[in-house]
């Protein structure tokens, strides 16, 4: 009997479009000689199983549902949804729950990477060169003195826990950091107010199969505007270089910053970290633990580069979960 795989995509935040992309990617690729994929839908709409053409209520009680077929119960979930509830530790703590693997890192992993300003000023401790940065939550007191005599101009606003460049904006003057504090929050619970690193931008992947902890290739981000942003990532706005054109030293300095940080964390799944590049060292920007895998996505472009193909990247990760 095959295993029953679904692969979950939807979710409640703006990342929703992003996250319809990559699972399509999954689906298409999952090695259906091993296994049987099923697509889930989480949203605000409910959550659904699509099986025989047809749309299927979730039982959550214990992530089943009923079709002609009889009752369907899963044997693994393939988490693809960006933002909340799938990176956000959320689905990860109902799974454990069930008692059902699923492909990404834990709960408690999960809700500390969700947020860019806690999971940077914890991996911090442990010698990992991150952003000076300010945190601001809801309803706090605007300082903008402050924030800028910490960070500098320009500088970057983001949500803390949002994704896909949704609500990011670079700020030059002053009188510019309400508004993009407002915009971020409309993002977010939390934003961060970072300091503006002048540098190359570079992404390194990683995943860990039944050998041990795999680190793919970096890619190096070109872009014309001002930063990787949305057009950036996802129309086509930005050259990415794979693999990255740097010297060789330097190339595994980022490297092994990467697959240190996946072992602080505990992380699993494929993972991606970013970084800006200044003066020879990685300072890191994100930890992404459910990284898009669409056509535009940088994870295929990598395992493309190293000769893995996303049915073997897949099988891995799977294999591996479930063991």
């Amino acid at each position: 009997m095959k295993k029953i795989i679904a692969i979950i995509e939807g979710g409640y935040s703006h990342e929703k479009v992003i996250s319809l992309k990559s699972a399509e990617t999954v689906f298409k690729n999952i090695d259906v000689s091993k296994y049987f994929p099923i697509k889930v839908s989480i949203d605000e709409n409910g959550w659904f199983a699509f099986f025989d053409g047809n749309k299927h209520v979730i039982d959550r009680s214990d992530f089943s549902f009923n079709c002609e077929e009889g009752h369907i119960t899963f044997d693994f979930a393939f988490i693809v949804i960006h933002g909340t509830p799938g990176e956000d530790g959320k689905l990860q703590a109902y799974f454990d729950m069930l008692n059902i693997p699923y492909s990404t890192c834990n709960h408690l992993t999960a809700t500390l990477t969700f947020n860019k300003f806690v999971c940077n000023q914890y991996l911090k401790n442990f010698g990992i060169k991150v952003a000076e940065a300010v945190l601001i939550k809801k309803n706090d007191k605007i300082d903008t003195d402050a924030i800028i005599a910490k960070v500098g101009l320009p500088c970057f606003v983001k949500p803390a826990d949002g994704g896909s460049s949704f609500g990011v904006t670079k700020v030059k003057e002053m009188i510019e950091l309400t508004e993009a504090i407002n915009n971020a929050m409309e993002h977010g619970s939390q934003v961060i107010v970072e300091a503006f690193m002048q540098g190359r931008e570079v992404t390194n992947g990683i995943y860990q199969n039944k050998k041990g902890i795999k680190v793919l290739p970096i890619t190096e981000i070109v872009t014309t505007h001002e930063f990787f942003d949305f057009e950036a990532k996802y129309e086509g706005k930005s050259q990415e270089i794979t693999p990255a054109n740097l010297p060789e030293e330097l190339t595994q300095k980022v490297k092994e910053t990467t697959s240190k940080i996946y072992s602080i964390l505990g992380l699993a799944g494929i993972c991606r970290a970013d970084y800006i590049i200044q003066q020879g060292e990685p300072f890191l920007i994100e930890i992404n633990t459910v990284p898009g895998q669409s056509a535009e996505s940088l994870i295929p472009q990598m395992a493309a580069h190293e000769n893995i193909s996303l049915k073997e990247l897949y099988n891995e990760v799977i294999e591996i979960q479930m063991s």
